[in-house]
């Protein structure tokens, strides 16, 4: 048997009670060894959602509105296959590190096409492909921390890890900000470099330890609909999450395009653009991240949730309304703040309620609802920026984002369920 063999029939032996035994040991640190390997080429490809192939459409295809929504609202594609994705893998049993670094090296392949084949249609449909399979491997990695890191241990493992990511973004980004500006034609090169880091970091999720999902007995895709009817909280959340999850993602392309649209005034270069949506946010979630993972792991999550959101309405009112380079900077600051105990709410938020062995079921209907919005989302902001202008697109997001946090207070009881 062989070594990868025998860790996944250690956690499949292993009862929830025995948490601190010599084998579940092992088996978080080869989880966080190679998690922290994985931070590194992962955080490469962040920038290429967040800035790049966004940029790489406006500036070097001058795509329209259509084209830009769907680059946008690619990563959403992928949330909105989890459920068939998680059904997919139950039904084979594979184990969930198999699938997704088999997700993983079919996201280097698409990337590789987008920069080979040199025409708009192409580069919009490889780049949606592509950037879709970095969220639909998301509820099984959910699900192997679930696996594999302890509650109380689980925050503190993903921030560390992420704090890598984050800081190989911001450096990664300001270099490629850089290399595009001194020659927007080199972007095709660009691609490649995120095809190759898409394939190693399949390899390094290849070599963390993980186990077949449990059997629902049940091969409908959207069985775990179910908890959605079953679990107040579960639905409850979800509902509050769809409303301020949709101001945000409204906002989140507007960025790029804001920045380097000469339609705005501003048009900043490429470097500019990546420092201000990827470097700052990206050197304000390293500090942060620490911290986040500190209170995720030990404080009511619907207060930890509704700072979280605050924090992201202030971010877009600062950085659509400032009006000047300081208003800019310090909404990426604020952003980049939120987005550091976003990321990590939102990744791990379902491992406080949903049953262990229904982890990744519970994620897969919370990234088929953020996939949702997620398209939606900048296809409604693009549309409504032909009528409004930024500034009050701005105000409507910070607004829902608000209500959506009034509406958090009578849940902030059920909040403690965090701390089992």
């Amino acid at each position: 048997m062989t070594a990868p063999s025998i860790l996944q029939s250690a956690i499949a032996r292993m009862r929830p009670s025995e948490p601190h035994t010599m084998a579940a040991a092992r088996i978080t640190q080869l989880t966080y060894r190679y998690d922290k390997l994985r931070a590194i080429p992962t955080g490469m490809l962040e920038s290429a959602g967040s800035t790049f192939l966004l940029l790489i459409a406006v500036q070097a295809y001058q795509a329209g509105a259509t084209e830009k929504a769907l680059i946008a609202a690619g990563g959403n594609v992928g949330m909105l296959l989890t459920p068939l994705v998680v059904q997919w893998v139950e039904r084979y049993r594979w184990t969930t590190s198999r699938a997704a670094a088999v997700i993983a090296m079919f996201g280097a392949l698409c990337f590789l096409l987008a920069g080979l084949i040199p025409t708009l249609p192409a580069f919009v449909a490889f780049s949606v492909a592509a950037v879709s399979c970095t969220q639909a491997l998301v509820p099984l990695m959910t699900q192997v921390y679930q696996d594999n890191y302890a509650p109380r241990e689980r925050g503190r493992y993903y921030s560390r890890a992420l704090v890598i990511r984050v800081g190989v973004s911001a450096v990664f980004a300001e270099l490629a900000g850089r290399f595009l500006t001194e020659n927007m034609d080199w972007f095709r090169w660009l691609l490649i470099v995120f095809a190759a880091a898409f394939a190693l970091s399949s390899v390094f999720i290849l070599r963390i330890p993980s186990r077949p999902l449990t059997p629902s007995g049940s091969s409908d895709p959207f069985r775990a609909v179910r908890y959605v009817l079953s679990d107040r909280v579960f639905s409850f959340t979800l509902i509050i999450w769809m409303l301020m999850g949709f101001a945000n993602l409204m906002m989140m392309p507007m960025r790029v395009d804001y920045l380097a649209n000469p339609r705005y005034g501003l048009m900043l270069n490429a470097q500019q653009v990546a420092l201000l949506t990827s470097v700052i946010p990206s050197i304000a979630r390293l500090v942060m991240g620490p911290v986040w993972g500190w209170l995720f792991d030990r404080a009511n999550f619907f207060i930890l949730r509704m700072v979280l959101n605050l924090g992201f309405a202030l971010g877009i009112a600062t950085f659509f309304t400032g009006g000047s380079m300081l208003g800019l900077i310090a909404g990426a600051v604020i952003f980049g703040i939120s987005a550091s105990g976003g990321d990590l709410a939102w990744s791990l938020w379902v491992t406080k309620f949903a049953p262990a062995e229904r982890v990744a079921d519970y994620m897969s209907v919370h990234t088929f609802l953020t996939g949702v919005r997620g398209v939606v989302a900048p296809i409604v902001a693009f549309q409504l920026v032909t009528s409004l202008s930024l500034d009050t697109l701005g105000w409507v997001s910070a607004g829902l984002i608000f209500i959506a946090t009034l509406m958090l207070i009578p849940e902030i009881r059920f909040g403690h369920v965090a701390d089992a």
